[in-house]
């Protein structure tokens, strides 16, 4: 791959020339046609292939593919969408679709069009929950209202320069209403419901309902069809049920940590320091600790959700700065980041008043 990331070691928000956007555009649509490329082969040769070993090693460029796609490009923004949507979740899903014929959802896609949308994006259609887990609705906030919300923390973060909570928030944001966004087109396209990316992770109640129900799900998802489940399921014959529960558990969460190492990796071109592994190491022991004290103690102690709310998002608060938000800044992610959406926001600004002008100014 001929690029080499572009990372300012600057703390001032320099946005990227227009020329640069408009080349890194170009290089992302490329990396998109390839995608497509790939996931045709997928669905018309893969797919035709016995589920096990023969699927598997079929699709063995393809995972080598996604992962080495996002070196292609030079901005953290967007290495890191490709990274996060095809490194990880793509890889997962097609890893999935490998071993399982009728439980995977790219199963269920009998077109090349709707392969490709499942297997590319983080989308899922919408399934019905028994009432028992739909997580309780504190503060519902809309697509619009979020788009508003991260208009205001982008502004806020160039104001109060590198606010690390205000660009916390602000991710949190701009991953939803990017990801809902597309959920929203393409449910309307398709005329399905879709799944939303995440449902009020402020207001988690447990780390268990944190990482489960509340945060990334389509992430979740993935991870429990690939991972947890399989490894639950092979270790209940030698330790029992819940053993292999806790370990399946654990084997998530490194799993993940690995893959969101390889994700910084591909957006900062840096030598992991495995930190962002350990916070999640942490969180998959913690989430253990958490069922076994609820076991203790729930018929004697059950916490207000007042209490067990802000102590659960500050634990992942704390624990992020600790573990995940160090590499982060000290890489200049984040400035690099902000520059890329202040760059592209200014260059779909003139092109647009180029396109205008053209139109209508005689």
């Amino acid at each position: 791959m001929k690029h080499a990331l572009t990372l300012t070691k600057s703390k001032t928000i320099s946005p990227p020339p227009s020329m640069e956007v408009e080349d890194e555009l170009k290089e992302f649509l490329k990396a998109w046609a390839t995608i497509i490329a790939s996931l045709s082969y997928s669905y018309f040769i893969s797919s035709n292939l016995p589920k096990g070993i023969p699927r598997f090693l079929s699709l063995l460029p393809v995972f080598s593919l996604f992962t080495l796609l996002p070196f292609s490009l030079s901005r953290p923004l967007f290495s890191g969408f490709l990274s996060g949507f095809i490194s990880f979740l793509a890889n997962f899903k097609l890893l999935h679709f490998s071993f399982n014929d009728q439980e995977t959802p790219l199963s269920a896609h009998k077109s090349l069009f709707h392969f490709i949308l499942f297997a590319s994006l983080p989308i899922k259609i919408k399934q019905d929950y028994p009432q028992n887990q739909v997580p309780n609705r504190v503060l519902p906030l809309n697509l619009g209202l979020k788009s508003l919300l991260c208009a205001l923390l982008l502004f806020a973060y160039l104001k109060i320069n590198r606010n690390l909570l205000i660009f916390c928030g602000w991710m949190y944001l701009f991953n939803d209403v990017a990801v809902e966004s597309c959920a929203t087109l393409v449910g309307y396209i398709l005329g399905v419901e879709l799944e939303p990316p995440s449902d009020e992770p402020y207001a988690a109640t447990s780390l268990r309902d944190f990482w489960g129900k509340r945060w990334n799900r389509m992430v979740s998802d993935a991870l429990r069809r690939t991972i947890y489940k399989p490894t639950r399921s092979f270790w209940a014959k030698f330790l029992g049920r819940d053993w292999a529960s806790g370990l399946a558990l654990v084997a998530t969460f490194v799993v993940s940590g690995l893959m969101h190492e390889l994700v910084f990796y591909h957006v900062t071109r840096v030598r992991p320091t495995w930190e962002v592994t350990w916070f999640f190491v942490l969180h998959g022991v913690c989430v253990i600790l958490e069922g076994v004290m609820k076991r203790v103690l729930v018929p004697r102690l059950s916490l207000h959700w007042a209490i067990s709310g802000p102590l659960t998002v500050g634990f992942v608060i704390l624990s992020g700065y600790w573990l995940f938000f160090p590499q982060v800044m000290s890489s200049n992610v984040d400035v690099g980041v902000m520059e890329d959406v202040v760059g592209l926001c200014k260059f779909l600004k003139d092109m647009v008043r180029d396109q205008c002008e053209k139109l209508f100014v005689p």
